[in-house]
């Protein structure tokens, strides 16, 4: 998918919401327990009742990972659904991977030809040769990890190194990358301040941002410090959305929730006068 698609899905259903599955078979309504494939149940009714409202789905490749190989299989599934159902939505691994060249070409090909996603998340720590063989795919993208949510960001990202903090480095030194177009960045929305500085070295990139919700980020501060003139946003929701209700309505309590955020998108998108 290229990012010019993308942009024109946002501009038509009015949100930049990316809609994260990460299923957790202790957290799914109880009555799904007894289906053949509970975790692809579970996010076929999310996606059937969301899909209007948001632009992409991210799995987080762990919470299927960790129910081996009926997980996988599920994940599976969940990717052929959206692929064949739904194809104008943007689809992220995130699988977080990132390894030497040879290994690094293996996972690309598992996630992008394999199982058919649009782009997968990638740590940057071991370098260009751990992160170019996924920028070879065309219309593919590789989103790296630049400045993440979590508390533990503080342990590296943000030191400094020869006079610039780390993320920063990261970000300079990925646009030399070959196929480098091809690149988005993941920042978390609780750094929501970073984002006038990270702008202003990847002025046009498309940011994931995650920790909107239950991580308390604010979608407000996010698109005033982050939009940029091609809108370069796509703000994850997870918990907050798919875990809206373990009742038999759950899938409408996440159309709800999902509903809410949609709108906040929209109104920021006319504030802005992109819609």
């Amino acid at each position: 998918m290229t990012t010019e698609f993308l942009v024109e899905q946002i501009r038509k259903k009015e949100s930049f919401l990316c809609i994260g599955l990460d299923t957790d078979l202790d957290k799914v309504p109880k009555h799904l327990l007894g289906e053949e494939d509970p975790i692809f149940a579970f996010n076929k009714a999310i996606i059937d009742a969301t899909h209007h409202l948001c632009v992409a789905y991210k799995p987080n490749i762990a919470f299927y990972e960790a129910y081996g190989i009926k997980g996988w299989q599920a994940l599976e599934k969940t990717i052929h659904y959206l692929n064949v159902n739904y194809p104008e939505i943007f689809t992220i691994a995130d699988a977080k991977r990132g390894d030497i060249g040879n290994t690094s070409t293996r996972y690309a090909k598992a996630f992008f030809e394999d199982l058919g996603f649009h782009s997968v998340t990638i740590a940057p720590y071991m370098g260009r040769d751990s992160v170019e063989p996924f920028l070879a795919f065309k219309d593919r993208h590789t989103i790296l990890l630049a400045l993440t949510s979590n508390v533990g960001a503080f342990d590296f990202q943000t030191k400094m190194v020869e006079g610039k903090e780390l993320y920063k480095q990261v970000l300079e030194i990925s646009k030399t990358y070959e196929n480098s177009e091809n690149l988005m960045y993941v920042v978390g929305a609780t750094k929501a301040t970073f984002l006038t500085e990270i702008r202003n070295i990847v002025p046009n990139s498309f940011l994931l941002v995650p920790g909107v919700g239950a991580q308390g980020g604010s979608l407000a501060e996010v698109c005033k410090y982050g939009m940029s003139d091609n809108i370069g946003l796509l703000v994850n929701s997870s918990r907050g959305i798919i875990y809206a209700s373990d009742q038999e309505n759950f899938a409408q309590a996440s159309a709800d929730k999902a509903k809410e955020l949609q709108q906040e998108m929209s109104l920021e998108l006319k504030d802005r006068q992109i819609i």
